[in-house]
């Protein structure tokens, strides 16, 4: 007969030993998914901001009046961009309620985003962040009008 051979008592419990040490440090990896959700919810509306500001410029251009730097309503404007009442500046949306706000579906309403009021290094421009959330006003999206000649900056501040 064939002598049977297989892993000792030790050698098992060194691996599961060995396994419950990986597993304790990988844990948290995994566990703190909620910041990274968040992280690329902000990525996400920034993305729309920019797609929304790009549109808006489009149709500024068409009308030709994307190198104004005067913010006009377009409702009551013969030199319009829209008729969505977006307020332009150099063609892109203002830094305002008028502006980007009213371009972006969703932000006017705030179900899902919330303006606020910046709390870090960015100061000009308009700021939102979550409208339902626990978290502080720390993380957030933030745009900027442009410049003559240059696109809007829009930026993310990321949640910790």
């Amino acid at each position: 007969m064939k002598k049977q051979q297989g892993f000792t008592l030790i050698e098992l419990v060194v691996v599961i030993v060995i396994l419950g040490i990986l597993a304790v440090t990988a844990a948290p990896k995994f566990m703190n998914l909620q910041v990274d959700a968040r992280n690329a919810s902000l990525q996400g509306l920034k993305g729309a901001i920019q797609g929304a500001a790009g549109i808006v410029y489009g149709k500024a251009a068409i009308d030709g009046v994307e190198a104004s730097s005067d913010i006009k309503n377009s409702t009551t404007n013969a030199k319009t961009a829209n008729t969505t009442g977006v307020d332009l500046i150099n063609g892109y949306p203002a830094a305002t309620s008028s502006g980007i706000k009213l371009a972006v579906n969703g932000l006017e309403d705030a179900k899902e985003w919330k303006e606020i009021t910046a709390t870090g290094t960015q100061k000009s421009g308009i700021n939102f962040t979550f409208a339902n959330s626990s978290i502080t006003d720390s993380c957030y999206v933030n745009y900027a009008a442009a410049e003559s000649g240059a696109a809007p900056a829009v930026t993310v501040v990321p949640c910790k």
